[in-house]
């Protein structure tokens, strides 16, 4: 593999970017992107597994968002939605109360990113409630901002050296299916309900955020029926439920939202990532009751709302809702997770295949029988997948996530699969030298 003009951009990246900006994988520089396929500055080419993040559920240069961009910008890239009226961020915020879950009428907040949205849903349920206190999981990751990096627990890195966060939040374990069972939604409910009978009084409690399937931490699918647990609590003790759906909403599980594959109607949603189609969009969707509590300027911004980023978003929305659109994802994501699957029958170092729709996990494991995390092992396959044209990065130590975009081909899907055996074949036979674990640096 050609590496030279990668490495030169490594190095002047090195010169003038904030460290604590990345989270290196490999030296990589992207030149340029066209559907799930990646060209590096040098001519390499890679399968994409990751979307960017999660960000690009359509994948790269879809023409519908491209040519709504130029269209856009074409009449103006953005006038302050504080001030005026956007056309663009109206449509886009009808369309996104039409596909929100639940029935009553709903209202819109753009933000510049899920990191703030969550923010200003934390605003919203305070100023609703009259409460200050709020419940996340250990293991969650929310964002970057103050308010989302308060409720986040997943990386010491993240708040070292930054003193005092918001005060009154309370982390309780997530459960893993996996790895807890049952047993782990159960401990988790009784751990919650004697907090609220001894220290932590409920009717203090604002809110509870959750994420349908904790992506950071592992790609963790709770327990059946946790999450409905979680809610039949909040509303006997009138706490609001936020979804964070900033990873796995729009189509990536296969629902419009993650919530979805449970019977839960959360209060509060917060949508980001993919929701701009590629850039910075955020939203808060909830009720027009919870909405209509705060008053502006409570939670504005001058680029929110960004005529040119809605306009990305409603194409991609529009793009999703065509006849056949989920059919085709399910069944191109089945052949995914099929294929995955038929991987860890034949290779004992991957404990479990997990998720949904096209947000998937991939446990490696040094004991199948004790289920035992094997980190080293899980980066020696990231790295040899990026050298032989995939790309892919390991979240909870060692979980490959999985996250391709939703139009990828069934040929592409099929050589991924293929490339990921090779690597695990290679780590089995001790091909993946141990220097390259210092080559990574990773969550």
């Amino acid at each position: 593999m050609e590496l030279k003009n990668n490495m030169a951009w490594v190095a002047r990246d090195a010169e003038v970017i904030a460290p604590f900006t990345k989270l290196s994988y490999y030296p990589l520089a992207v030149q340029s992107a066209k559907g799930s396929i990646i060209t590096d500055v040098d001519g390499n080419r890679f399968i994409d597994m990751l979307s960017s993040a999660a960000s690009q559920n359509l994948g790269y240069a879809h023409p519908a968002i491209a040519e709504a961009v130029r269209a856009q910008m074409d009449d103006y890239t953005n006038y302050t939605n504080v001030y005026v009226y956007n056309p663009r961020a109206v449509e886009l915020a009808e369309m996104l109360v039409a596909i929100a879950p639940g029935e009553q009428p709903k209202k819109v907040a753009f933000g510049l990113s899920g990191s703030d949205s969550i923010d200003g849903a934390i605003k919203l349920a305070r100023a609703y409630t009259g409460r200050n206190k709020l419940i996340t999981f250990q293991g969650a990751y929310h964002g970057s901002t103050f308010g989302a990096l308060s409720l986040s627990f997943i990386n010491p890195s993240m708040r070292k050296g930054l003193g005092s966060l918001l005060s009154d939040v309370y982390a309780f374990p997530y459960p893993c299916a996996y790895r807890d069972g049952s047993g782990g939604s159960l401990a988790t409910l009784e751990s919650i309900e004697n907090a609220f009978s001894t220290w932590l009084p409920p009717t203090e409690v604002a809110a509870m955020i959750i994420e349908p399937l904790q992506g950071d931490n592992g790609m963790i699918v709770p327990p059946d029926g946790f999450i409905a647990s979680l809610a039949e609590l909040c509303a006997k003790h009138g706490i609001l439920l936020i979804c964070d759906e900033i990873q796995q909403g729009l189509m990536r599980t296969g629902r419009w939202f993650g919530i979805e594959h449970t019977s839960v109607i959360p209060d509060i949603i917060v949508a980001g990532k993919a929701l701009g189609g590629g850039l910075p969009l955020g939203a808060i969707i909830a009720s027009s009751e919870i909405m209509d509590t705060l008053s502006a300027p409570a939670h504005t911004f001058t680029l929110g709302a960004n005529a040119t980023c809605c306009a990305a978003g409603l194409a991609m929305l529009r793009v999703m809702s065509q006849p056949g659109f989920v059919a085709d994802l399910e069944r191109r994501s089945a052949l995914l997770k099929e294929g995955l699957s038929a991987i860890a029958k034949r290779h004992n170092c991957v404990g479990d295949v997990r998720g949904y729709g096209f947000s998937l996990g991939v446990d490696i494991v040094s004991d199948r029988d004790k289920k035992t995390a094997d980190a080293q092992a899980t980066k020696k396959i990231c790295y040899r997948g990026w050298e032989s044209g995939l790309l892919m990065i390991w979240v909870g130590k060692n979980v490959l996530r999985i996250q391709p975009s939703l139009l990828i081909s069934e040929e592409e899907i099929q050589q991924a699969i293929a490339i990921l055996e090779s690597c695990i074949c290679d780590l089995e036979n001790g091909k993946i030298p141990d220097s390259v674990l210092s080559k990574m640096q990773g969550w």
